[in-house]
């Protein structure tokens, strides 16, 4: 299917339209717009290294010299040569300068310095015909465009590049070509050279096997290495290279086994054995790596042991090495829940599990097969025996589902005919046919496992449609009041309180991984490392329940700092889930989290920002709970290590009454390095359920003063150790009528201050109801606290 270099930005908008989100569009070869085609005029001896030499080549506009001390270059050579500020793909970028004192404008590059190829032996060679000058992409034609598109888990057709060109085809109303497989069986028969067992068919419905005889293991050719390296495989050689080659263009994993290594010559597809061991290939993080094996994984064994851990790895005790000559190439269905299992226990992952444990297209099994075997017979010089073995023991079928044109257009909110509905699950390969006056019968194609209800038909409908075409209605619902939920009403305020004070809210996953409790540094003890486990998650990182709603606030802040977003002040109203047992429900606690990083205040042209503090956070949460109408809080600070994500000494209970509602503190520092941040973050959490019992539910007004206030303060000196939180609550004991208000405004340590001592300072607002106080009734009154307050504390006034 061709497509128009321009009409790549409009084909990655429709892409994302549909549902196949397109991050990025990057041309490959754009560091090679200062790689130029160059021919050398003539070579000398490097006056000062005998292994280098000093040559002149011509680059269509001018002469360079060059040095270089590559040994196949000679006189009349053309190559490719790069110019200073060309950026290699392994890293470094070039610039002009002397190589043992002799200048080099340039450099005679390699295969694999260009990521052209893996030979570094010598200069690339290029054809003598070539265009001095012309930049080496037009002379070579590489051209490509590669799209990075982030797709959901429920989409694993597109994990290919078939499958992408599935859904291009559909929305440019056009057809796909498929590769055209033509096969020149030997006359032996498969049968007679090996056998396939399937001992447990429900987690391997299908296997299917091709054998390939007199291969020649070789370095891949060009185009198949640079296709590999366009998505960031790694070319090996040319049998492991094809198998990643289909994977990657028909989303079908494969594994090619040698066949001499295989004892008995046969495949056992079984489970495990408690205790049995197995060693994956020789791949980056699993060198010299021995897993032990549990009954419920399923492996691929040959007559006596395994020789490959099913969907995900292949064994190195039967890897293609330099001397195979006979393959087995495996194509097969593997149960998703089986490698999902497997692959989180053991820890280990790789290309094939990913998209075995989203689910493959058992019907496009011998189609990859036949794919792979024609490329080993070119590519690898073998030949091929006669057959297949395809043991398809429990036949996968795609339901029929019973679509109604009528109720599609309601939920749409669309005016969709017969014809319409049908061209459009048409394009993208369903099998379509009419029943009644208004129905359908839908067939969904084998490679779209996410097709089970009509709704995921009129979403397919919608999302081909546009869904910028699909018209503004509004829904016929019957106006009927209804009374909000009670925690619903508080959630929302609780929002808009947060929201009023300059926060963020954020929503979070519910989902986490299990290391996020080591993240927060919980301690074993702590209940919040009693997880709720998930059956059958999609990924690892989703594998558990959230305990806490700081990990996800801390990961957000991660992600916008990468951004360069240093100041931010972001919440979260949710759930957490504790686990009780497996015998009892796990206990769901609503929470409230906040967390501020960065300024208080941003930089301007009069004055540098100020950062954020612990009393930034902490009144966030005093205005909160103000505004709540909540009274009777009390921050006091929490021992050390009492709680182990945050600071000691820099964290505060918050207390209601004698009630543990919440805490707010700055962020442990190793917590931050496990987060990878690097500045400071401060946080608050509060218990909702408990929160929500405490807020009133009539709000009293309080009548203006009629008569004026009078203000006195008090300084006192006392232990260093003694919370003023103790002062404050002795005088709201005293029960003092003509009290109205008071706080602590200052606190003062060192100088005149003996050791160990604070001095504390205190406002206090007093007013009458009646009448207009005088100065001598405030100073009695005023005194007999202060008397109070020397006494109990054992403080003295300063002198």
């Amino acid at each position: 299917m061709p497509i128009d270099k321009e009409s790549y930005s409009s084909i990655a908008d429709a892409l994302t339209m549909v549902g196949l989100e397109v991050d990025s569009i990057t041309d490959r070869y754009d560091y090679l717009d200062r790689v130029i085609v160059g021919r050398i005029l003539n070579i000398k001896p490097h006056p000062k290294a005998e292994k280098l030499k000093v040559c002149d080549v011509d680059i269509g506009n001018r002469v360079i010299q060059v040095v270089c001390g590559a040994p196949n270059i000679h006189e009349d050579m053309v190559a490719p040569v790069a110019l200073p500020g060309t950026r290699f793909p392994e890293g470094p970028v070039l610039e002009k300068g002397r190589i043992r004192n002799e200048i080099s404008e340039g450099m005679l590059c390699t295969e694999a310095e260009l990521a052209l190829g893996t030979d570094r032996s010598g200069v690339m060679i290029l054809d003598q015909k070539q265009l001095i000058g012309n930049k080496l992409a037009k002379a070579l034609e590489l051209s490509d465009m590669v799209f990075e598109i982030d797709l959901t888990p429920n989409r694993p057709d597109c994990l290919s590049i078939i499958g992408i060109a599935r859904e291009i085809a559909a929305l440019q109303q056009t057809t796909i070509k498929y590769p055209e497989t033509s096969l020149s069986d030997s006359s032996d028969k498969i049968s007679d050279f090996t056998s396939i067992t399937i001992k447990a068919p429900d987690l391997c419905p299908r296997y299917a096997a091709r054998l390939v005889f007199d291969i020649n293991i070789a370095p891949s050719p060009f185009w198949l290495q640079d296709r590999l390296m366009s998505v960031g495989l790694r070319p090996i050689n040319n049998i492991v290279d094809i198998t990643n080659f289909v994977l990657m263009e028909t989303g079908q994993p494969l594994h090619a086994f040698d066949f001499e290594r295989l004892s008995d010559h046969r495949i056992v597809v079984r489970q495990a054995k408690q205790g049995e061991t197995f060693i994956p290939i020789d791949k980056k993080g699993f060198l010299r790596t021995e897993f032990v094996l549990t009954p419920d994984m399923l492996m691929i064994c040959d007559g006596e042991k395994p020789v490959a851990l099913a969907g995900i790895m292949g064994g190195r005790n039967s890897e293609v090495t330099e001397s195979t000559t006979r393959v087995l190439i495996e194509s097969a269905y593997f149960a998703p829940e089986g490698i999902r299992k497997t692959s989180k226990k053991l820890g280990i992952s790789s290309e094939s599990s990913h998209r075995f444990e989203r689910g493959v297209d058992p019907e496009g099994i011998i189609t990859a097969l036949n794919r792979a075997a024609q490329l080993m017979s070119e590519l690898g010089g073998g030949g091929l025996i006669e057959g297949i073995i395809d043991k398809y023991s429990k036949t996968i079928n795609a339901g029929a589902i019973t679509l109604n044109v009528g109720d599609t257009n309601r939920l749409l909110g669309t005016s969709f005919d017969y014809d319409e509905i049908e061209n459009l699950l048409k394009s993208i390969e369903f099998n379509v046919e009419k029943t009644g006056s208004d129905g359908l019968v839908v067939i969904p194609p084998s490679f779209r496992v996410d097709i089970a209800r009509p709704v995921d038909l009129m979403e397919e409908i919608a999302r081909l449609s546009g869904y910028n075409n699909i018209p503004t209605t509004y829904p016929l619902i019957p106006a009927k009041a209804r009374q909000p939920e009670k925690q619903l009403n508080l959630r929302d305020r609780f929002k808009r309180i947060m929201t009023g004070f300059g926060f963020t809210e954020t929503i979070n996953y519910s989902f986490t991984n299990k290391l996020s409790c080591d993240s927060l540094r919980l301690e074993s003890a702590d209940q919040r490392r009693n997880m709720v486990d998930i059956l059958n998650p999609l990924t690892e990182e989703q594998a558990v329940m959230r305990t806490s709603l700081i990990p996800g606030l801390l990961e957000t802040i991660h992600r916008n700092i990468a951004q360069q977003i240093k100041t931010l002040r972001l919440f979260e109203v949710g759930k957490i889930y504790i686990s009780k047992g497996e015998d009892n429900l796990p206990e769901e606690i609503e929470m409230l989290a906040g967390i501020w990083t960065g300024s208080r205040t941003d930089d301007s042209w009069h004055s540098k920002g100020i950062g954020c503090d612990f009393f930034d956070i902490k009144g966030v949460v005093e205005g909160l709970l103000n505004r709540l109408k909540i009274d009777h809080i009390k921050f006091t600070c929490m021992p050390d290590n009492s709680c182990t994500y945050t600071r000691s000494g820099h964290t505060a209970q918050i207390l209601q009454e004698k009630k543990p509602i919440g805490l707010a503190g700055e962020i442990h520092p190793q917590v931050l390095r496990n987060f990878d941040l690097k500045q400071t973050v401060f946080i608050f959490e509060l218990d909702l359920n408990v929160i929500s019992d405490l807020i009133p539910q009539t709000i009293r007004s309080k009548p203006i003063p009629k008569f004026p206030s009078i203000s006195r303060d008090i300084t006192i000196i006392i232990d260093k150790d003694l919370e003023s939180s103790n002062l404050l609550e002795t005088i709201k004991k005293l029960g003092e009528e003509l009290i109205e208000n008071f706080y602590l405004f200052d606190v003062f340590e060192g100088g005149p201050i003996p050791q160990n001592k604070k001095s504390i300072s205190l406002r206090i607002t007093y007013r009458s109801k009646h009448k207009t106080l005088e100065d001598n009734e405030v100073n009695y009154i005023h005194k007999n606290i202060t008397d109070r307050l020397l006494k109990k504390f054992d403080a003295s006034l300063p002198t």
